[in-house]
């Protein structure tokens, strides 16, 4: 048994706060975690789809694959290889006796810069192929389904049994690698800064296990519940028309948790987001939502004592920078270093909605602790930004977190999420991949030493950001400075194109989907 020292870190089933939810209905008492798990972070797109397409290959008739997405491309080659296409690999599973089933975020309009038709073509070619792919819209009003999962059964051997959770789509732009030159099958439109082949950094956890099972667990909740997939009459009529399956079929029985893995010494808690639908609609798992992602951080934050290093896509808004500055306020020794974009990924007025929320963020932590906080971007060796997608946390060493959600309102109250949380009994795991992105941002092979405690590594990576800044500055006359560390200030933004941007931060880009009483207490 962990060390309850340990696992105090981590919420119990009443403080994950959804009483309809089964998923802790494996775990004994108040126990709201597995035990006896291995999970690895795969670093990089390339890495994950490399090693996710192996696995797929090696099912047999018997096995089950459980997918979720937000945003998928059916041609997205998962290797170099032809024949290594989403829909393609996906398909052959199925063909070959795989239970193969996927739930798709259906998406908001491509007219708006969002990816219905990509979705759409997925689902439809799918489901061409045998696969039960099914578009889901069971969201609240302008909100997604940003869980990112993969579950892979074996009905012959649990022991092989995976689950990988955390930020990576099955879509085009995530297979990047570590030299970061983009993925060779880019988005059709990112910012301009970011070019052809946008450079992409992003993170998934790869879970062996009884959490396994937790994973399927969350799949099978959204699969089997009896909301209709969208409220819009228009959209399921359509669909009809189309021909496309609008009524998941039964699942098999759920197998047992797969067994301990032999010398594992992790213990996983699953952390979620599910919004209050409103409107007479509600998940039947989550009466009134889940907001266990923002429990779960909230926790680990006023614990912290020495460093937060934060990865993340956006750290917006005071909601969520009130985390953080408030557990700064009452420790003078703890740190915070995030990593994010140097540039949203959008254009024109978006993007001013979208650095207001950076700014409010930055500005509140930089007011309560100038010194003992630094945020930074990245850029590749030629000198492009790279995108950050990852969504990860660790807090003192002790606490990780890899998943699909981000540091702001709309991933913690009104899309759905899913987010993987380990302690190591063995006190390596958090240490060991904060070391492991830290070296990376480096460029450093060496073993880090210097960058080991919370102030050398706040050190070391102010340094090389430092000298990199200067060298661009100076026009990037001589040897390019190691490593990839740019330092980010909070954005300039106007007070009139602030005013005027509040709003879609506000309603758009960073909603609220609690229930009423917990907007008034600014509770989770």
């Amino acid at each position: 048994m962990p060390d309850p020292a340990l696992t105090d870190w981590l919420l119990t089933q009443d403080e994950r706060g959804n009483p309809a939810t089964r998923l802790d209905d494996q775990h004994p008492g108040q126990q709201a975690w597995s035990e006896g798990n291995l999970v690895r972070p795969l670093v990089h797109g390339a890495t994950y789809f490399a090693e996710l397409y192996e696995r797929i290959e090696a099912t047999r008739p018997g096995d089950l694959i459980f997918f979720t997405d937000w945003q998928g491309d059916a041609d997205e080659r998962l290797t170099d290889e032809p024949g290594s296409e989403v829909a393609e690999v996906l398909g052959r599973a199925d063909e070959r006796g795989v239970d193969v089933r996927g739930l798709v975020w259906r998406s908001h309009s491509s007219a708006i810069g969002f990816t219905a038709d990509e979705n759409l073509r997925l689902g439809r070619t799918l489901q061409k192929r045998g696969v039960e792919a099914i578009l889901d819209m069971r969201v609240r009003t302008g909100g997604s389904h940003h869980q990112k999962m993969v579950v892979i059964r074996h009905g012959d051997d649990p022991t092989r049994d995976i689950a990988y959770v955390g930020g990576i789509d099955l879509c085009h732009s995530r297979r990047d690698d570590a030299e970061h030159r983009g993925d060779p099958q880019p988005l059709d439109a990112m910012a301009e800064e970011y070019g052809a082949t946008p450079p992409w950094h992003d993170l998934q956890a790869a879970i062996q296990g009884p959490a396994v099972h937790d994973v399927e667990t969350v799949f099978r909740e959204r699969w089997e519940d009896p909301t209709t997939l969208s409220h819009s009459p228009v959209i399921l009529l359509r669909d009809k028309l189309r021909g496309l399956d609008t009524e998941p079929d039964p699942l098999p029985e759920q197998a047992p948790p797969p067994p301990p893995v032999e010398g594992a010494t992790h213990v996983v808690q699953l952390l979620r987001t599910y919004p209050n639908l409103r409107q007479g609609r509600d998940y039947a798992f989550a009466r009134g939502g889940e907001r266990s992602v923002a429990r779960g951080y909230t926790k680990a934050v006023e614990r912290a004592r020495h460093l937060v290093y934060v990865e993340d896509q956006y750290l917006w808004g005071d909601h969520v920078g009130n985390v953080f500055t408030e557990a700064l306020g009452r420790h003078p020794d703890l740190h915070v270093i995030a990593v994010v974009p140097m540039h949203p990924d959008v254009e024109g007025f978006q993007r001013t909605a979208q650095m207001v929320g950076r700014r409010r963020a930055m500005l509140d932590m930089a007011r309560t602790a100038p010194d003992r906080v630094a945020v930074y971007g990245i850029e590749n060796a030629e000198g492009t930004p790279i995108y950050v997608h990852a969504k990860t946390c660790m807090v003192d060493d002790t606490w990780t977190t890899i998943g699909s959600d981000n540091f702001n309102r709309r991933s913690w109250t009104h899309d759905s999420e899913l987010s993987a949380v380990v302690l190591d009994t063995a006190g390596e795991y958090a240490r060991t991949l904060r070391l492991r992105l830290a070296g990376e941002h480096l460029d450093r092979t060496d073993p880090l030493d210097d960058c080991v405690s919370p102030e050398g590594m706040f050190r070391a990576y102010a340094e090389c950001a430092a000298a990199l800044d200067a060298w661009h500055a100076g026009g990037r006359v001589g040897p390019r400075p190691r490593g990839r560390l740019r330092k980010l200030e909070p954005p300039e933004v106007s007070p009139a194109a602030r005013a005027l941007a509040l709003p879609a931060y506000l309603f758009l880009h960073d909603p609220d989907g609690r229930p009423k009483p917990l907007q008034k207490t600014d509770g989770f």
